[in-house]
């Protein structure tokens, strides 16, 4: 019999490290069951501290790539983290708005682990223009959350981003100054649930694509936005909890912690 695995593609950068970008997602969505498809949107040349180049990819390359492969493939969701370019924005968007009945789950990485900026303010408008009106979750950390809503108060932030077109928005409070992590859903009808989780010790190289793309595989498997907001979390901090230093920066997640699990 065959085993059938939901389909998800992921736009994002390639993390030479291991520790992000697309090798992460291919991790998390792998451990969630579910097929990992790609497209590269930059190429980075990073360690496990910090990214120190990045390369975008052309924008038609990426909309082609993107075309080739959900013409062959049932995509069930797709979930974009790094872009890199403005260009890049707006050829997601083209692949976005030939396939609208797909759910999106956004990433906005605007800057790396190590402190690397890695998005202009043209960038940020175009996410906030032509990609956060066509996502069905977004998922910034408080600092993203701050600069795409251009407020401070992360209340504000959540409900104005929501107000952009984003169904669910997730603000993640791992980078705030708290006892715990207190991670904040933002929903319709003015809905709102904080999530709190106990604060782990290390710092996390590719958290939040472990985060964005568990949602994703989630939702390919059929779940709502909700409840693969709650089943995402706790998996992003089982593997927080299990990470691991395999060079001399930050820890990586272990996305695969299950199979050690069982091992």
């Amino acid at each position: 019999m065959q085993n059938r695995r939901p389909v998800v593609l992921s736009f994002s950068g390639h993390d030479p490290s291991g520790g992000a970008g697309i090798q992460a997602d291919i991790e998390a969505l792998i451990s969630h069951q579910c097929h990992a498809c790609s497209v590269i949107t930059a190429l980075t040349e990073q360690d496990s501290s910090n990214v120190k180049k990045l390369i975008p990819q052309k924008p038609q390359d990426i909309i082609e790539q993107a075309r080739t492969l959900c013409a062959d493939f049932p995509i069930a969701a797709i979930k974009i983290g790094l872009l890199g370019h403005h260009e890049s924005v707006a050829a997601i968007r083209t692949v976005l708005l030939e396939h609208e009945h797909i759910p999106v789950v956004l990433d906005p990485v605007l800057a790396a682990g190590g402190g690397a900026q890695l998005a202009t303010e043209q960038l940020i408008d175009s996410i906030n223009e032509l990609l956060l009106p066509l996502s069905t979750v977004l998922t910034p950390n408080s600092d993203e959350a701050r600069i795409l809503a251009k407020q401070q108060d992360l209340s504000a932030c959540g409900r104005h981003l929501q107000s952009q077109g984003a169904e669910f928005v997730l603000v993640t409070g791992a980078d705030e100054r708290s006892e715990q992590v207190h991670n904040r859903l933002f929903m319709a009808s003015q809905q709102e649930e904080t999530f709190t989780w106990q604060r782990l010790p290390e710092n996390y190289h590719g958290s939040g694509c472990t985060l964005a793309s568990a949602i994703a595989a989630l939702l390919a498997h059929g779940l709502d936005p909700f409840t693969a907001v709650v089943e995402a979390q706790e998996y992003t901090w089982n593997a927080l909890q299990a990470a691991y230093r395999p060079g001399r920066g930050q820890f990586n997640p272990n996305r695969l912690f299950w199979v050690e699990d069982q091992a």
